[in-house]
């Protein structure tokens, strides 16, 4: 499932649900519906900024590359594109400039509503 983020001062982003959840937990925020006020967005990005920070300190754990192998095996597959993992850090980025932009320029994020 996706969730809508709206803004006045920024193009709308979406993100599925299970990607959001990380961000909206961290953010005390609930997943259905909710709103990160002008207020609430400078701290909102800060904390944002530092688990963007922290997660790329970390590098890929060797668990998730036998988790790809093993759904993915050894063999090459020439019938469908490369695995390429998405990090959190690209994950996140859209809703972080939301989130900038919504400090910067005094308006609140919403979603579900």
């Amino acid at each position: 499932m996706l969730i809508t983020f709206k803004c006045k001062s920024y193009p709308e982003v979406l993100m599925y649900q299970e990607h959001a959840k990380r961000i909206l937990d961290m953010l005390n925020k609930d997943m259905e519906r909710g709103v990160i006020t002008a207020a609430e967005a400078p701290r909102a990005v800060a904390l944002l900024e530092g688990e963007i920070e922290e997660s790329r300190k970390h590098q890929v754990s060797e668990q998730v590359e036998r988790d790809v192998h093993a759904h993915h095996g050894d063999v090459e597959d020439n019938d469908h594109e490369p695995i390429e993992l998405v990090t959190f850090s690209t994950r996140a980025y859209p809703l972080l400039e939301m989130l900038r932009s919504a400090r910067d320029q005094q308006t609140d994020v919403l979603w579900g509503v």
